[in-house]
């Protein structure tokens, strides 16, 4: 099934490299890195420009300008364009609110609703290159706003609805924003949370704010500031129906998003728009062929890049109807998501591992309560899943008929750069590989003196060329910019990510590469312990920590959920450090397991790992602010606690017996 003539044609593939027949992948691909500035110019063309770029591509490391010269209008692509043709009447957003309210948006209805708000931002002052922040929870408003700010050149960044108010000044403050909106509240698992308070606390240290925008959600009173705060509803009675798309230069900043958060002063990720634009509209052609019909689902919140490409952007580019939704996975019951999309008709359906795991420990029983036969393809996104979880989601999700894109990018990235492409050609399918890279995009695996290893050994993974996608810089911060990414292997993209190409060119994600533990000497990634635990039969989710051991440098502590029906045992444990042992080693035994009922999660569905290093070792926990329980931290300080005095009565039992 392989040919290992035709691999030799792709020119990213290492020495050794075999690759499956693909024909069409195979001649996009090398295409696509023969002539990068005729290909993305081919891609460009794919979309509407009030003026054409003058150069494809100025690349001066580590920086680089896409279409350079070219004026377009993020907002135009996802509107305006679809609304001169029939896509007018249809469907642009399905939205489902957490405590059951729908509203249905077509696109006629999202040009209304975005030229309308754009006119009230002009009438606050705000106009091309100003920042106004979005700290909104998921709400039609949120998409509206994105759009509106694009409509005017304005660059929004959007704040997740889970940070806390020290968070948003932090990032408030970075970008000098003169506006911010922000709703009376918003629903999170039947409770409300009190966002304009929130906001109110963060706006005590942000003098740059001339203006709060409020959007009506709960209908809860809320503190007010006379002169500064505005309600949106009010400002839209005179508001203008039509607000003339801004031209902008395609480098022009979209947006601008902010990682790593919880820990140090956080990055603000600048995406200009052409470049950003023409990646995402390709690429979601490619990996989920997208079509008109399409109802793309994509669970992730707004207030992170997937839901900046996959909620918003991509899908609305190519004129597919969105789900967007409120509410938590399993509130008010588990099987929430399998109404939605039953409800909905949702035809392709992009979540997360984390949540794919959840829902396997909840059992297939909830499932079969609904018809998923409208789905036709399945994403996974977030962090490399577990062939277990693949299996499971293809099973019984996809009823074995769904391929799955599991997909690999990041914040800095813009849009997905290791993916099956089904839009393109019909790829082989292994479960938990992310499989190839995209066209227009050449990956490596390489050493620590950035040699490229042969297929089978695990590196880093490395970005050898530029792509449309990519961040333009870290806000204010070039020097930041410069040493995140390119320092390591100078003129080389660095993923910080771990990653193995095996013998068919697939690659492999292995997690962060300062997700690493030294256990005796031996490095080993938290993500390879991880899906060996999880492949236990009782397991349905794990989570690595370690804490200093004087021999070993470092002792491997284990936090594991169970499938529902299993019980916490000793005989379990022991099972579980064999199961570890055989499939790694006895490097990977752990020195202590805690068996929980949850594991504290940020509400995006990522295990925050920093919390529970902190619980083994005795740490400050830090800032919770993003979790999605915070009863989940109580829960595993418990378990640490309970193993912990169990130990301690053991000692002195055995102590006992020795006097």
């Amino acid at each position: 099934m392989t040919n290992s003539t035709e691999a030799e044609t792709v020119s990213s593939l290492p020495t050794g490299t075999r690759m499956w027949p693909l024909k069409r992948y195979i001649e996009m691909h090398r295409h696509s890195l023969d002539d990068p500035k005729g290909f993305w110019a081919e891609e460009a063309r794919k979309l509407d420009w009030y003026k054409t770029w003058d150069k494809v591509l100025d690349w001066k490391p580590p920086y680089a300008k896409w279409f350079v010269g070219g004026k377009l209008n993020a907002s135009f692509q996802c509107i305006d364009r679809h609304v001169r043709t029939w896509r007018k009447s249809k469907v642009a957003i399905y939205w489902e609110g957490e405590t059951g309210e729908t509203r249905v948006c077509s696109y006629s209805t999202l040009f209304r609703a975005v030229n309308r708000i754009a006119s009230v931002l002009k009438k606050l002052g705000v106009g091309k290159g100003d920042k106004v922040v979005l700290y909104l929870p998921m709400i039609l408003e949120l998409p509206y706003l994105m759009l509106a700010c694009a409509r005017i050149g304005a660059v929004h960044t959007v704040i997740f609805s889970g940070f806390s108010a020290q968070a948003i000044a932090d990032r408030v403050n970075d970008i000098q924003a003169k506006v911010i909106v922000t709703a009376d509240g918003g629903y999170r698992r039947g409770k409300i949370i009190a966002l304009k308070e929130i906001t109110d606390e963060a706006l005590k240290r942000c003098p740059s704010v001339e203006k709060v925008v409020v959007v009506k959600r709960t209908g809860e009173a809320i503190p007010w500031t006379e002169g500064r705060d505005v309600w949106l509803s009010s400002m839209l009675e005179d508001a203008e129906s039509f607000v003339t798309p801004e031209p902008v230069e395609s480098n022009h900043p979209l947006y601008i998003l902010y990682t790593s958060g919880t820990t140090g002063k956080p990055k603000g990720v600048v995406h200009s728009t052409g470049g950003y634009l023409v990646f995402n509209h390709s690429t979601y052609q490619w990996v989920f062929n997208i079509r008109d019909e399409s109802v793309f689902w994509c669970t992730a919140d707004v207030g992170w890049v997937t839901g900046h490409s996959s909620i918003v952007y991509a899908p609305l580019s190519h004129g597919a109807a969105i789900v967007l939704y409120e509410g938590a996975p399993d509130y008010p019951t588990v099987d929430r998501w399998w109404d939605i999309i039953e409800k909905y008709g949702v035809t392709i359906f992009y979540t997360s591992p984390t949540a794919i795991r959840m829902f396997m420990r909840a059992g297939k029983e909830w499932l079969e309560k609904h018809d998923l036969s409208s789905l036709e393809l399945l994403g996974s996104v977030g962090e490399p899943i577990n062939p277990e979880a693949w299996q499971w989601f293809y099973k019984h999700i996809g009823q074995d008929r769904c391929p799955i894109v599991d997909t690999w990018w990041q914040t800095e990235t813009g849009g997905i750069m290791i993916a099956p492409a089904p839009g393109i050609e019909a790829i082989p399918l292994k479960p938990g590989s992310a499989t190839l890279p995209l066209p227009g995009v050449d990956a490596a695996v390489v050493d620590a003196s950035g040699k490229e290893l042969p297929p089978n050994q695990t590196g880093l993974l490395i970005i050898r060329k530029p792509w449309p996608g990519m961040l333009l810089d870290i806000y204010e911060s070039p020097q930041r910019y410069q040493e995140s990414y390119w320092s390591h292997f100078p003129g080389l993209y660095y993923s910080g990510d771990f990653a193995m190409r095996d013998e068919d060119g697939y690659f492999w994600l292995l997690g962060r590469a300062d997700e690493v533990l030294k256990i005796a000497g031996h490095r080993i990634g938290t993500a390879e312990i991880e899906d060996a635990v999880i492949a236990h039969p009782s397991v349905a989710e794990a989570a690595v920590a370690s804490k200093p051991d004087e021999i070993k440098g470092e002792a491997l502590v284990l936090f594991i959920t169970l499938i529902e029906g299993e019980s916490p045992s000793s005989t379990l444990k022991k099972e579980i450090i064999q199961h570890l042992r055989h499939a790694i080693g006895p490097i990977a035994t752990p020195d202590e397991i805690y068996f929980v009922e949850s594991l504290p999660k940020t509400r995006s569905g990522k295990i925050i790992r920093r919390v529970l290093k902190a619980v083994a070792t005795g740490q400050s926990l830090g800032d919770l602010t993003t979790l999605e329980d915070t009863a989940s931290v109580e829960e595993v300080k418990r378990a640490y606690e309970r193993l912990k005095n169990a130990s301690g009565k053991a000692k002195k039992l055995l102590e006992a017996k020795r006097a």
